[in-house]
């Protein structure tokens, strides 16, 4: 099974936001399957620790990239920096979110996420599906969240960001995988990571939540399961029930359960 996955996906897989989190996790597990690595991330000195203990560990090749996605020129910096390898695996995992009072967001760090979880996306897919197109195989994941399943309140840009994903997602798995390249957009639940203390939850308090190994792992395992994947049962059964609901409930009790205490 690994093989076939190498075959079809590999040599090379490409992941964003590598440096922590979903991000390292898939850069693992990819390497565990024999796949060359391009890593890019912000914190270089985090990829070059993680790269050197891959390359050791797995045999494998693996090209760490200092990429700042906010940066409207990251996109093409990628491309560049990879056009001479052949990648079958794009994995658009990086992205930040910002909970609170949408009015007390701050303007720079809404616009720094919308280059970072929509531009970028954008941009790095746009680059990549014609190299897969001549490859005639290959997959991309890109990674959501189900906040991005409803408008959240009190999580507003950040949701936005990532409906805008999963739109995107949807519509490119109809336009690609007929012709053999297999698209899936990622929509996690709490997941341990960094994120959650950066964006001011603390950690102890969030429920139902799953390891980023899970997470990668699971995904890899369904990325010919598109065009949307949500890798927990508690969320898959909660947004089943709340997405059932009329809008206005739904939302209603979305804000409730968000509200800042």
């Amino acid at each position: 099974m690994s093989q076939e996955f190498l075959d079809r996906y590999g040599p090379t897989a490409l992941v964003t936001g590598a440096s922590s989190g979903i991000g390292r996790s898939f850069a693992e597990a990819l390497a565990a399957r024999g796949f060359n690595l391009v890593l890019v991330a912000r914190r270089i000195d985090r990829l070059e620790v993680l790269a050197e203990r891959l390359e050791d560990k797995s045999r494998i090749s693996v090209m760490p990239l200092e990429i700042d996605l906010a940066d409207p020129g990251a996109a093409q910096r990628i491309l560049d920096a990879t056009a001479d390898l052949d990648i079958g695996l794009v994995i658009s995992n990086a992205g930040f979110g910002l909970k609170g009072p949408f009015e007390k967001d701050d303007p720079a760090i809404q616009a720094e996420m919308l280059m970072v979880n929509c531009h970028a996306t954008t941009q790095i897919a746009r680059g990549f599906i014609p190299r897969l197109r001549a490859r005639g195989k290959g997959g991309i994941v890109f990674t959501s969240s189900v906040e991005g399943l409803i408008g959240c309140p009190y999580s507003a840009v950040y949701s936005a960001t990532k409906a805008y994903v999963n739109a995107l997602g949807e519509a490119l798995w109809g336009e690609l995988t007929p012709d053999g390249i297999d698209v899936l957009t990622l929509c996690p639940g709490a997941t341990e990571s960094e994120a959650a203390a950066k964006q001011g939850i603390d950690p102890a308090t969030m429920t139902n939540q799953q390891s980023p190994d899970e997470v990668a792992a699971l995904t890899l395992d369904n990325l010919h399961n598109g065009p949307t994947y949500l890798p927990h049962p508690h969320y898959r059964t909660v947004f089943d029930q709340l997405l059932s609901l009329p809008r206005p409930q739904a939302l209603a009790a979305m804000a409730q359960g968000m509200k800042p205490r």
